[in-house]
Protein backbone atom coordinates (compact mmCIF):
# COMPACT_ATOMS: atom_id res chain seq x y z
CA UNK A 1 0.00 0.00 0.00
CA UNK A 2 1.08 3.36 -0.54
CA UNK A 3 0.41 6.50 0.18
CA UNK A 4 1.25 10.27 -1.29
CA UNK A 5 -0.10 13.95 -0.72
CA UNK A 6 -0.24 15.24 -4.58
CA UNK A 7 -1.56 18.57 -2.77
CA UNK A 8 -3.05 19.77 1.12
CA UNK A 9 -3.72 22.47 2.33
CA UNK A 10 -7.06 25.24 2.68
CA UNK A 11 -6.28 26.26 -1.07
CA UNK A 12 -7.07 22.45 -2.51
CA UNK A 13 -6.69 18.72 -1.61
CA UNK A 14 -5.65 15.58 -3.54
CA UNK A 15 -4.64 12.73 -2.04
CA UNK A 16 -3.02 9.49 -3.22
CA UNK A 17 -3.95 5.80 -2.27
CA UNK A 18 -2.97 2.59 -4.00
CA UNK A 19 -0.78 -0.45 -4.43
CA UNK A 20 0.12 -2.11 -7.20
CA UNK A 21 -3.46 -3.23 -8.99
CA UNK A 22 -5.83 -0.62 -7.61
CA UNK A 23 -5.19 2.83 -7.76
CA UNK A 24 -7.32 5.77 -6.22
CA UNK A 25 -7.70 9.56 -5.39
CA UNK A 26 -9.20 11.25 -2.95
CA UNK A 27 -10.23 14.55 -3.66
CA UNK A 28 -9.33 16.52 -6.90
CA UNK A 29 -9.51 19.91 -5.59
CA UNK A 30 -6.32 21.30 -7.67
CA UNK A 31 -6.14 21.99 -11.28
CA UNK A 32 -6.46 18.56 -14.12
CA UNK A 33 -3.07 19.56 -14.76
CA UNK A 34 -1.61 19.42 -11.25
CA UNK A 35 -3.47 16.27 -10.93
CA UNK A 36 -1.64 14.60 -13.76
CA UNK A 37 1.66 15.91 -12.86
CA UNK A 38 1.65 14.43 -9.35
CA UNK A 39 0.19 11.03 -10.98
CA UNK A 40 3.42 11.40 -13.23
CA UNK A 41 5.42 11.49 -10.54
CA UNK A 42 3.81 8.31 -9.06
CA UNK A 43 4.72 6.59 -12.45
CA UNK A 44 0.97 6.56 -13.05
CA UNK A 45 -1.46 7.45 -15.98
CA UNK A 46 -5.11 9.28 -15.37
CA UNK A 47 -6.76 6.30 -17.03
CA UNK A 48 -5.51 3.48 -14.79
CA UNK A 49 -7.22 5.19 -11.60
CA UNK A 50 -10.16 3.13 -10.30
CA UNK A 51 -11.78 5.98 -8.82
CA UNK A 52 -12.40 9.33 -6.54
CA UNK A 53 -13.19 9.54 -3.43
CA UNK A 54 -14.76 12.78 -2.59
CA UNK A 55 -15.17 13.82 1.35
CA UNK A 56 -16.89 16.76 0.79
CA UNK A 57 -18.61 19.47 -1.80
CA UNK A 58 -16.05 22.37 -0.81
CA UNK A 59 -14.26 23.50 -3.56
CA UNK A 60 -10.77 23.11 -1.95
CA UNK A 61 -11.68 19.64 -2.61
CA UNK A 62 -13.53 19.09 -5.54
CA UNK A 63 -11.66 22.01 -7.77
CA UNK A 64 -10.44 20.04 -10.77
CA UNK A 65 -13.22 17.32 -10.63
CA UNK A 66 -15.28 18.72 -13.55
CA UNK A 67 -12.05 18.69 -16.16
CA UNK A 68 -10.36 15.76 -14.85
CA UNK A 69 -13.37 13.32 -14.87
CA UNK A 70 -14.92 14.45 -18.29
CA UNK A 71 -11.15 13.31 -19.67
CA UNK A 72 -10.97 10.30 -18.00
CA UNK A 73 -13.85 9.29 -17.05
CA UNK A 74 -13.11 7.42 -13.39
CA UNK A 75 -16.25 7.00 -11.53
CA UNK A 76 -16.51 9.21 -8.55
CA UNK A 77 -17.82 8.15 -5.22
CA UNK A 78 -19.24 10.63 -2.49
CA UNK A 79 -22.28 10.33 0.27
CA UNK A 80 -25.47 11.61 -1.06
CA UNK A 81 -25.40 15.10 0.86
CA UNK A 82 -22.50 15.49 -1.13
CA UNK A 83 -23.38 14.57 -4.79
CA UNK A 84 -26.18 16.99 -4.24
CA UNK A 85 -23.71 19.67 -3.26
CA UNK A 86 -21.05 18.68 -6.27
CA UNK A 87 -24.35 18.80 -8.32
CA UNK A 88 -24.90 22.82 -7.61
CA UNK A 89 -21.50 23.34 -8.02
CA UNK A 90 -21.67 25.82 -11.28
CA UNK A 91 -18.33 26.04 -11.82
CA UNK A 92 -17.51 22.36 -12.61
CA UNK A 93 -19.43 22.11 -15.80
CA UNK A 94 -21.34 19.19 -16.88
CA UNK A 95 -20.28 15.58 -15.12
CA UNK A 96 -20.58 12.40 -17.73
CA UNK A 97 -23.39 10.82 -17.21
CA UNK A 98 -23.85 7.85 -14.48
CA UNK A 99 -20.39 8.79 -13.31
CA UNK A 100 -21.20 9.90 -9.46
CA UNK A 101 -21.42 6.58 -7.86
CA UNK A 102 -23.14 7.15 -3.75
CA UNK A 103 -21.27 5.95 -0.92
CA UNK A 104 -22.94 5.59 2.28
CA UNK A 105 -21.85 6.15 5.39
CA UNK A 106 -20.92 2.90 7.38
CA UNK A 107 -21.46 1.15 4.48
CA UNK A 108 -18.06 -1.04 2.77
CA UNK A 109 -18.05 -1.24 -0.66
CA UNK A 110 -14.81 -2.65 -3.04
CA UNK A 111 -12.70 -0.76 -5.56
CA UNK A 112 -10.63 -3.29 -7.44
CA UNK A 113 -8.35 -4.72 -4.27
CA UNK A 114 -9.62 -2.10 -2.09
CA UNK A 115 -12.23 -2.22 0.49
CA UNK A 116 -13.48 1.29 1.18
CA UNK A 117 -15.31 2.39 4.38
CA UNK A 118 -16.79 6.22 4.59
CA UNK A 119 -17.24 7.33 8.23
CA UNK A 120 -18.82 10.43 9.40
CA UNK A 121 -16.94 13.62 10.19
CA UNK A 122 -18.19 17.10 11.53
CA UNK A 123 -17.58 19.69 9.18
CA UNK A 124 -19.84 22.37 7.45
CA UNK A 125 -21.06 20.69 4.65
CA UNK A 126 -23.82 18.76 2.71
CA UNK A 127 -22.65 14.79 4.48
CA UNK A 128 -18.87 15.25 4.75
CA UNK A 129 -16.82 11.65 5.11
CA UNK A 130 -13.11 10.61 5.86
CA UNK A 131 -12.40 7.43 4.28
CA UNK A 132 -10.59 4.32 5.65
CA UNK A 133 -9.24 2.22 2.72
CA UNK A 134 -7.76 -1.45 3.23
CA UNK A 135 -6.23 -3.93 0.71
CA UNK A 136 -6.69 -7.10 2.78
CA UNK A 137 -2.67 -6.31 4.08
CA UNK A 138 -2.72 -2.57 5.18
CA UNK A 139 -5.12 -0.59 6.36
CA UNK A 140 -4.84 3.49 5.71
CA UNK A 141 -7.28 6.53 6.57
CA UNK A 142 -7.80 10.15 4.94
CA UNK A 143 -9.19 12.26 7.74
CA UNK A 144 -9.27 16.12 7.56
CA UNK A 145 -11.80 18.52 7.79
CA UNK A 146 -13.46 17.62 10.96
CA UNK A 147 -14.32 20.06 13.77
CA UNK A 148 -14.11 17.73 16.37
CA UNK A 149 -13.90 13.88 16.90
CA UNK A 150 -15.31 11.15 19.31
CA UNK A 151 -15.46 7.58 20.11
CA UNK A 152 -16.61 6.89 16.69
CA UNK A 153 -13.81 8.80 15.03
CA UNK A 154 -11.24 6.78 17.00
CA UNK A 155 -13.19 3.84 16.83
CA UNK A 156 -12.98 4.05 12.12
CA UNK A 157 -9.67 4.76 12.75
CA UNK A 158 -8.18 1.99 14.98
CA UNK A 159 -5.42 -0.68 14.23
CA UNK A 160 -4.29 1.95 11.15
CA UNK A 161 -0.88 1.20 9.33
CA UNK A 162 -0.87 4.68 7.77
CA UNK A 163 -3.22 7.36 7.88
CA UNK A 164 -3.54 11.44 6.83
CA UNK A 165 -5.02 13.52 9.87
CA UNK A 166 -5.97 17.21 9.70
CA UNK A 167 -3.74 19.72 11.41
CA UNK A 168 -5.14 22.95 10.46
CA UNK A 169 -4.42 25.62 13.06
CA UNK A 170 -2.63 26.75 16.00
CA UNK A 171 -5.33 28.40 17.94
CA UNK A 172 -3.36 31.48 19.04
CA UNK A 173 -2.35 32.15 15.46
CA UNK A 174 -6.14 32.14 14.70
CA UNK A 175 -6.92 34.10 17.54
CA UNK A 176 -4.42 36.73 16.81
CA UNK A 177 -4.80 36.17 12.46
CA UNK A 178 -6.21 38.27 10.02
CA UNK A 179 -9.27 35.97 9.66
CA UNK A 180 -12.95 37.96 10.56
CA UNK A 181 -14.20 37.18 13.54
CA UNK A 182 -17.26 34.89 12.26
CA UNK A 183 -14.54 32.96 10.49
CA UNK A 184 -12.46 32.12 13.40
CA UNK A 185 -15.38 30.88 15.25
CA UNK A 186 -16.22 28.87 11.99
CA UNK A 187 -12.79 27.00 11.87
CA UNK A 188 -12.82 26.88 15.87
CA UNK A 189 -16.26 25.15 15.82
CA UNK A 190 -17.93 21.58 16.14
CA UNK A 191 -17.84 21.67 12.17
CA UNK A 192 -14.21 23.47 11.21
CA UNK A 193 -11.22 22.19 11.63
CA UNK A 194 -8.90 20.39 13.95
CA UNK A 195 -6.14 22.20 15.66
CA UNK A 196 -2.64 20.87 16.04
CA UNK A 197 -3.62 19.76 19.83
CA UNK A 198 -6.28 18.29 18.47
CA UNK A 199 -4.78 16.83 16.39
CA UNK A 200 -1.92 15.69 18.09
CA UNK A 201 -4.44 14.31 21.35
CA UNK A 202 -6.19 12.30 18.24
CA UNK A 203 -3.18 11.09 17.25
CA UNK A 204 -2.77 9.78 20.71
CA UNK A 205 -5.85 7.46 20.98
CA UNK A 206 -4.93 5.54 17.46
CA UNK A 207 -1.84 4.80 18.79
CA UNK A 208 -0.38 1.07 18.10
CA UNK A 209 2.35 -0.59 17.31
CA UNK A 210 1.62 -1.20 13.25
CA UNK A 211 1.01 2.48 12.44
CA UNK A 212 3.72 3.14 10.54
CA UNK A 213 3.08 6.57 9.35
CA UNK A 214 1.63 9.88 9.69
CA UNK A 215 1.32 12.62 6.96
CA UNK A 216 -0.30 15.60 8.77
CA UNK A 217 -2.42 17.93 6.19
CA UNK A 218 -4.86 20.24 5.15
CA UNK A 219 -2.83 22.86 7.12
CA UNK A 220 -4.08 26.66 6.88
CA UNK A 221 -1.71 28.96 5.25
CA UNK A 222 -2.87 31.57 7.39
CA UNK A 223 -3.09 30.48 10.91
CA UNK A 224 -0.08 27.43 10.87
CA UNK A 225 3.27 26.87 10.12
CA UNK A 226 4.89 22.99 9.00
CA UNK A 227 7.34 22.87 12.23
CA UNK A 228 4.61 24.10 14.15
CA UNK A 229 1.82 21.50 13.26
CA UNK A 230 5.11 19.10 13.76
CA UNK A 231 6.37 19.54 16.49
CA UNK A 232 2.85 20.45 18.50
CA UNK A 233 1.66 17.13 17.60
CA UNK A 234 4.86 15.60 18.32
CA UNK A 235 4.84 17.07 21.81
CA UNK A 236 0.81 15.95 22.22
CA UNK A 237 2.27 12.55 21.46
CA UNK A 238 5.18 12.67 23.91
CA UNK A 239 2.54 13.95 26.83
CA UNK A 240 -0.05 12.20 26.12
CA UNK A 241 -1.37 8.98 28.37
CA UNK A 242 0.43 6.48 25.95
CA UNK A 243 3.56 4.52 26.22
CA UNK A 244 5.22 6.11 23.28
CA UNK A 245 6.99 9.95 22.35
CA UNK A 246 6.78 11.86 19.71
CA UNK A 247 10.14 11.02 17.92
CA UNK A 248 9.00 6.99 17.87
CA UNK A 249 6.28 7.97 14.94
CA UNK A 250 7.43 8.60 11.66
CA UNK A 251 5.78 11.44 10.74
CA UNK A 252 5.51 14.41 8.00
CA UNK A 253 3.71 17.66 6.89
CA UNK A 254 2.39 17.62 3.57
CA UNK A 255 2.96 20.61 1.45
CA UNK A 256 0.41 22.89 -0.09
CA UNK A 257 1.68 23.01 -3.61
CA UNK A 258 4.35 20.11 -3.50
CA UNK A 259 4.07 15.95 -4.17
CA UNK A 260 4.99 14.72 -1.10
CA UNK A 261 7.15 11.88 -0.57
CA UNK A 262 5.74 8.14 -1.37
CA UNK A 263 5.30 6.20 1.80
CA UNK A 264 5.04 2.58 1.23
CA UNK A 265 3.86 0.30 4.07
Amino acid sequence: MRICSIASGSSGNCIYVGDDTTHLLVDTGISKKRVEEGLHVLGIKGEELSGILVTHEHIDHIQGLGVFSRKYGIPIYATKGTIEGIKRTAGLGKLPEGILREAVVDEKFALGEMEILPFAISHDAGEPCGYRIENGKKAVAVATDLGVYDQYTVACLRNLNGVVLEANHDIHMLEVGPYPYPLKRRVMGEKGHLSNELSGRLLCDILHDELQYVILGHLSKENNYPELAYETVKLEVTLGNNPYKGEDIPMMVAERDTVSDVVTL
